[in-house]
């Protein structure tokens, strides 16, 4: 599923670029009705978001990354596998070259868990029930330093 964001009117004659965010599922988990309505909720705020689907392999993921320019790749749990699929697909990242794009973890994922998967290569992680102000202002807050440092 891919979503552009509706078209919006920019303050200045320069065209505003939407962040590019693909997300999906790596995990054997067919649960997907969150990360669906995630994809949703962050087209809406203004960005541009490719939901790969339930199922992939890590390559495909970061090979969407790559074609798409992304910025931020999400990736969602809910079958307690979080921990050694954000350390492998991290590191897979970074093998790559990836080394820009902001890797996010989110679904149910418990809190002690939160510091190994940020230790592990996640640039943020949400849980189950995080306003999608949250998520959005994250984001945009990281997208907009990075592009503050050249």
């Amino acid at each position: 599923m891919r979503t552009t964001p509706p078209a919006r009117s920019a303050p200045s004659s320069e065209p505003v670029a939407a962040i590019k965010v693909v997300l999906g599922k790596v995990s054997m988990d067919g649960h997907d009705r969150g990360v669906r309505v995630l994809a949703r909720l962050l087209r809406d705020a203004g960005m541009e978001v490719v939901y790969l689907g339930k199922f992939l392999p890590h390559e495909a993921l970061i090979e969407a990354a790559i074609q798409e320019n992304a910025q931020v790749v999400g990736l969602s749990f809910l079958s307690g596998e979080h921990l050694p699929h954000t350390r492998r697909f991290a590191a897979a990242l970074r093998s790559r070259g990836l080394t820009d794009v902001l890797l996010l973890v989110g679904g149910v994922i418990p809190r002690q868990d939160i510091p190994h998967l940020l230790e592990g290569g996640a640039g943020g992680v949400f849980v189950t029930g995080t306003p999608v102000e949250q998520v959005v202002g994250f984001i945009r807050d990281w997208v907009a330093a990075k592009e503050a440092s050249g």
